[in-house]
């Protein structure tokens, strides 16, 4: 059985724990949960973390839960957040879990094993609860004073704060007191901007049943510029392939600093430290060849996607860069060709135009202006700079037809090896 705090500190996950945690864990197999928050139906890279720690803790033969809140989701976490959130009703909320256990389930080993994953649902057991039942329950043993010092409520006090997100605490310091209590549960875990609703849990498990419990946070990933994780100019990356594509979600880790490389390949894979420490040992000797960038990314792709994914995503990034042809961009999804000629400018031509056919010089420089003048565009040929759907362009006087486009709709125009153009006919 793996040492689960030793395997968090080496791979830069553990920022803090209950003193006793790490003894406990070497006993034996212990349940340990980690909550999601449901408002959205789909989770995000940042959800990685968590969802990996869970993983983690699987791995080193221990019982992963993962809690979705059903019912701490209609009122909002105030934790990291600088503004009150929009409460979302109960249907959008079940198609919001239903979307996020199929994700989870990708990651964790659920079934009939011993340290088998489980999903609980808070709702479950808040639902029946009346108000004054819960102040009895749970209000009963935290003290305001106790709340007030938490540093989720400090930062937001002269913002403002309600008594909704206020009392979020409490409710999640009685999932962990239930699932201790029910459940057998020991462990909390989350990220550092949860430990102090973490560590209520803790607190009302003491006070209010007498017993103790543990609690692990991870530190908050950012990256190497000081940018949020999970973001991209796009938004969040999500895991919802119909959120982020695929091919988008492979370039996101594809596209990682070194450095942030070499912290995401020990958080995000289950790769062992030697395999790891020689990896980076060997990127760090050849760092253009992308070694870690290029294993995350497949890593990752694979594991929340299919393969057959990873091998579109690795495909449709060498069309740009290799030597690829027309045919291979024929192979390509319409979704899939605009996802790898996102940011590409774009021009559209009439399609009737190109019935009885044109010259490349009448489209690239008087339907499109892709070319600013005929004297640019004779200078580009004469340079041997222009190609037109991977091929090179000789005779600017060569006719175009529908026949040409790519898929029946597009034409990609290069000039130099850097800049593309993606004509649309329309």
């Amino acid at each position: 059985m793996k040492n689960f705090v030793e395997e968090l500190r080496w791979r830069g996950m553990l920022f803090d724990m209950m003193p006793g945690t790490e003894e406990f864990l070497n006993k034996g197999m212990a349940t340990g949960y980690i909550g999601f928050d449901p408002t959205a139906d789909s989770l995000g890279v940042g959800n990685m973390v968590q969802i990996m720690t869970l993983l983690h803790f699987q791995e080193c033969g221990h019982k992963p839960i993962a809690l979705v809140g059903g019912a701490t989701g209609m009122v909002g976490d105030p934790s990291g957040k600088s503004a009150e959130r929009n409460l979302l009703d109960e249907e959008t909320l079940q198609k919001n879990i239903a979307a996020q256990k199929k994700q989870i389930e990708k990651f964790l080993k659920f079934g009939n094993e011993g340290n088998a994953a489980e999903m609980v649902n808070n709702y479950d057991w808040m639902k029946d609860f009346s108000f004054l039942d819960f102040l009895r329950e749970a209000g009963k043993y935290i003290t305001v004073s106790y709340m007030m010092a938490k540093d989720s409520v400090q930062t937001r006090l002269e913002r403002g704060i309600s008594f909704t997100e206020f009392s979020y605490q409490l409710l999640q310091g009685y999932d962990f007191y239930y699932l201790w209590k029910n459940r057998g549960v020991m462990l909390q875990m989350g990220g550092s901007d949860q430990w102090g609703n973490i560590t209520t849990g803790n607190e009302m498990i003491r006070r209010k049943g007498g017993g103790e419990a543990y609690a692990i946070c991870t530190p908050l990933i950012k990256k190497a510029d000081g940018t949020k994780f999970g973001k991209t100019e796009g938004g969040n990356v999500w895991l919802d392939a119909k959120r982020t594509s695929p091919y988008k979600f492979y370039q996101f880790w594809l596209n990682a600093s070194d450095t942030d490389a070499e912290t995401y390949i020990k958080i995000f894979t289950l790769l062992d430290k030697t395999t790891i420490d020689n990896l980076i040992e060997e990127h760090r000797a050849q760092p253009h060849l992308r070694l870690l960038q290029k294993t995350l990314a497949k890593d990752i792709t694979i594991r929340v996607h299919s393969e057959e994914d990873y091998n579109n995503a690795l495909a449709a990034s060498d069309i740009l860069f290799g030597k690829s042809t027309k045919a291979d961009f024929e192979h390509l999804t319409e979704e899939l060709l605009l996802d790898v000629l996102e940011g590409v400018p774009q021009f559209s031509i009439a399609a009737n135009d190109l019935s009885a056919g044109l010259t490349a010089n009448q489209i690239l420089t008087e339907k499109t202006q892709v070319v600013s003048s005929k004297g640019e565009f004779k200078r580009a040929l004469q340079e041997n700079s222009l190609s037109i759907n991977k091929e090179k362009l000789s005779d600017g006087e060569m006719i175009i037809t529908q026949a040409d486009l790519i898929k029946g709709k597009f034409l990609l125009v290069q000039r130099g090896k850097k800049n593309y153009y993606l004509i649309i006919a329309q």
